[in-house]
């Protein structure tokens, strides 16, 4: 009998815990435990706490302040109820840094921190799983323990409001968004070419003049002209001081340090529209307005000393406005050709014994930093600091991939990681059929919330030195506060349990199934969000000369179908369960199926051209850019031809030849040979000098079989040309493919700069 009761009140035990409500806190913490039963906050509910300490006092009343105006509440202080939140802060707790410690019972909650932080980061688990608007349903929290602590000091968003102004009110949301998800770096970029977003009381043109731009939003950014002298600048917009102040106040609250972001010595055309002494050639100009540049001075002179005198004059009032203990300069992108022609900057090349213009731009750096060390602030900047030596005390923030990261933390410098791909949450996340325009690229949820901060590459003992990561949220293609939210939305979720939760306890699945929750929270309050990637991804596979396709989807229970005749798959089509062969020229398409029903706006396709090369290995003899590099090594033989998007099927260099060898593992009569190759004039990707072709039966002894001249003007914008020699009677194992490197055409901002070639495959017939 007894047996029977013990195996009842299990059974009830466990129907009671199966009906509790998951608990979808993100990130995930630590260590979390569901207990039965929940506690209800209610008008009856007391806060109890230490009057005394103003840390907690602050950080009650923020609690306070979330339950009224979700519930209208107004929490009793230290009252006598049946109803306790109670709140410790005990510095000799124990609890890691930012962590806490939270127990919730049926009549009792206890949050225990060692630090402002913990109590803030635990206030905002319990927010999670309280209902975000004010629906008058019950304030219910299951009953649980949680141990949580961040496992990056470093938990960053940026957001660029130079290319498109947002309001202080949309800056306080950004702020919100981040403070749920326990981030803690905003890096506020307000500062570039396209528009000087802070009032600086010392030169008030910064705003009057450098605020302000030529309206050309109904132009995609980077066909946007450069405005003309009497066109009236009237797009834009500031930050007053005392909105800052406000901001970084709101911001501390929530236990986020604002980074503003003073670009120099590049990306400051907006300053020198307003202050045209300061360039190298002290033109009037206007602020730019897109991604023309001609015409345009973007540098500091470097060899002009007031340039220095008026940034640390700057710099004095910024330092004043935010607390933080890195002042980020910026440092990318400095096209150095206004330094080469200038006689200032030549003469303080001369004068301080520098190389070139890469240590002008290592000396214009360290005697910023040595400024901002005299008033106890930390340089940070762009990777592009390490050009020509970096600052003495500098942190490095890495963005173009991972190796500035690697190489500043082998030389014991602070880094924080923020590659491209993953952190740029301005490429697309879905399609991108279907989803708003984007500058390129494409970092799906998946893939973020994948990403590992400290690379592999890394030694041991230089993995310290890696602060955490941040996204990075630049604004070219999002002029809403609408298209804002969609990019960041639900990403910053993924992010933030990337840079907080233990690499071990991480989990996509589970992941997945908590965001969902996240999905309703953001509908209810009215924010825009991607819900997902549905795409199918389309992955060939080239090698010993076979050409298979991976297939894959980011939604945990869909099946994919697909069809390689070009027809529309279904339900109904061949279901993927293995990698495709593809023997002859095809047409794949591919779809998730979720329940049956299709999901996502269209179906993935991808056309590929089978040929003598397909499937075959290619060996370089000067490495690709680890940008672009497509599907890797053998994407010149992949059977997948280049579109005009240049994040996608393009394998890119600068500066040297394009040398690719192949061998087609027999000998074979071969009738003609073709290099794709695009030209894309606003990203400095021009059509090669010529392309030579050789061929051999033994990879020894190479004849060159043709050669094909550039036929392609070097001001067209846009262009996919197949250079190709058509021979008789030839037998060849092995093609060598040689695109001779060139630079940038005259009248091109980069002129005489190494230009970029893309190839997409090399065809053999």
């Amino acid at each position: 009998m007894k047996r029977i009761i013990i195996i009842l009140v299990a059974m009830i035990i466990g129907v009671e815990l199966f009906a509790q409500k998951p608990i979808s806190i993100i990130p995930k913490p630590v260590f979390i435990q569901q207990h039965t039963g929940t506690f209800e906050i209610d008008e009856k509910t007391s806060v109890h706490f230490d009057t005394d300490q103003l840390e907690l006092k602050d950080a009650v009343s923020f609690f306070k302040q979330a339950i009224k105006s979700i519930s209208g509440y107004e929490l009793a202080e230290n009252g006598d109820s049946k109803s306790i939140i109670q709140f410790i802060l005990d510095t000799q707790s124990g609890i890691y840094p930012e962590g806490y410690n939270l127990v919730v019972e049926d009549n009792l909650i206890t949050l225990k921190a060692g630090d402002k932080a913990g109590l803030v980061y635990g206030i905002q688990s319990l927010l999670q799983i309280l209902p975000p608007v004010r629906t008058n349903a019950a304030l219910e929290i299951p009953c649980m323990t949680i141990d949580d602590y961040p496992r990056f000091k470093w938990r960053g968003m940026h957001l660029d409001v130079s290319r498109h102004f947002f309001g202080p009110e949309v800056i306080k949301e950004y702020i919100d968004l981040m403070a749920s998800y326990k981030l803690n770096v905003f890096h506020w970029h307000l500062v570039d070419d396209t528009g000087w977003r802070i009032e600086i009381k010392k030169y008030p043109k910064l705003t009057s003049v450098g605020a302000w731009r030529v309206d050309y939003n109904h132009i995609p950014w980077s066909q946007r002209p450069q405005a003309k002298p009497g066109e009236t600048p009237d797009y834009g917009g500031y930050y007053t001081q005392e909105q800052i102040k406000e901001i970084v106040e709101y911001a501390a609250l929530r236990n986020i340090t604002i980074v503003p972001e003073i670009e120099m010595p590049g990306h400051i055309a907006s300053a020198i529209a307003a202050y045209p002494e300061l360039s190298c050639n002290q033109k009037a100009q206007l602020p730019l307005t897109g991604g023309d540049y001609t015409g345009i001075s973007s540098n500091y002179c470097a060899g002009n000393d007031s340039v220095f005198d008026f940034l640390e004059n700057i710099l004095t009032e910024v330092i004043d406005l935010f607390p933080s203990t890195y002042i980020h300069i910026g440092g990318d992108e400095v096209n150095k050709t206004s330094w080469e022609k200038c006689e200032r900057c030549q003469k303080r090349i001369h004068d301080e014994g520098l190389k070139d213009e890469h240590e002008l731009q290592s000396y214009f750096i360290k005697r910023i930093e040595k400024f901002l060390l005299s008033k106890n602030r930390k340089l940070i900047g762009w990777d592009e600091i390490l050009e020509g030596g970096l600052a003495p005390q500098a942190t490095v923030m890495s963005w173009r991939g991972e190796s500035g990261g690697v190489e500043a933390a082998k030389m014991g410098h602070d880094v924080v990681m923020t590659p491209g791909k993953p952190c740029y949450f301005d490429h697309y996340q879905a399609g991108p059929a279907g989803e708003p325009l984007a500058i390129g690229g494409f970092n799906t949820l998946k893939t973020v919330y994948d990403y590992e901060p400290i690379p592999a590459a890394l030694p041991t003992d230089s993995k310290q030195h890696v602060l955490g990561a941040q996204a990075n949220v630049w604004t070219e293609y999002i002029p809403t506060v609408s298209h804002l939210e969609y990019m960041v939305l639900p990403r910053m979720a993924a992010l933030a349990e990337v840079v907080w939760s233990p690499a071990e306890n991480k989990d996509w699945i589970d992941f997945n199934k908590r965001i969902q929750q996240h999905f309703k929270t953001y509908e209810q309050k009215g924010l825009n969000y991607c819900a997902g990637n549905a795409t199918v991804a389309i992955k060939p596979v080239s090698s010993n000369g076979s050409l298979q396709v991976e297939l894959s989807t980011e939604l945990p229970s869909a099946e994919i179908y697909y069809t390689i005749d070009g027809s529309e798959p279904g339900n109904k089509s061949s279901k993927y369960s293995e990698p495709v062969n593809i023997t002859s020229s095809a047409y794949l398409k591919a779809v998730s199926v979720v329940n049956g029903k299709v999901m996502g706006q269209e179906a993935a396709s991808q056309h590929f051209v089978v040929h003598q090369a397909v499937g075959h290995n290619v060996d370089y003899l000067n490495p690709v850019s680890r940008y672009y590099q497509a599907d890797g090594p053998n994407s010149l033989t992949d059977g997948v031809r280049g579109t005009g998007n240049v994040g996608k099927y393009w394998h890119g260099i600068v500066g040297k030849d394009l040398v690719a060898t192949i061998d087609l593992g027999e000998v074979k009569d071969v009738g003609s040979i073709a290099l794709g190759c695009l030209q894309k004039y606003v990203d400095w990707i021009f059509m090669p000098e010529k392309v030579v072709f050789e061929t051999s039966v033994n990879g020894r002894k190479y004849k060159q079989v043709g050669e094909v001249l550039n036929p392609v003007a070097p001001g067209e914008a846009e262009k996919i040309y197949d250079f190709k020699v058509s021979v008789e009677a030839l037998k060849a194992r092995f093609i060598r493919v040689s695109a001779v490197s060139t630079v940038c055409p005259e009248g091109h901002s980069g002129a005489g700069k190494p230009a970029w070639i893309f190839a997409d495959e090399i065809i053999v017939e």
